[in-house]
């Protein structure tokens, strides 16, 4: 698994991009972060999949909103399959 398989859109001053964050580095996994507060590509990206807010999750196919361990857990599951 390679972190251009996880991808987390955050923004600045958002509590729960940081747990969602802190949660992939407690289960060791490598990703890529966006942070559409100043990466306008990341933000058009993020608009493009029709989200407004963060933190949205890009684990292979599967697209999270919010925070949600279960839901991440299984993502990463699928991934590894």
């Amino acid at each position: 698994m390679t972190a251009s398989q996880i991808t987390v859109y955050t923004s600045n001053l958002c509590g729960t991009c940081q747990m969602v964050k802190a949660y992939l580095r407690l289960l060791g996994r490598e990703f890529v972060e966006k942070n559409v507060s100043s990466d306008l590509e990341g933000r058009a990206e993020l608009v493009g999949m029709g989200y407004y807010s963060t933190p949205v999750t890009r684990i292979g196919r599967t697209t999270l909103e919010g925070f949600d361990t279960g839901r991440i857990d299984r993502a990463l599951a699928e991934l590894a399959e």
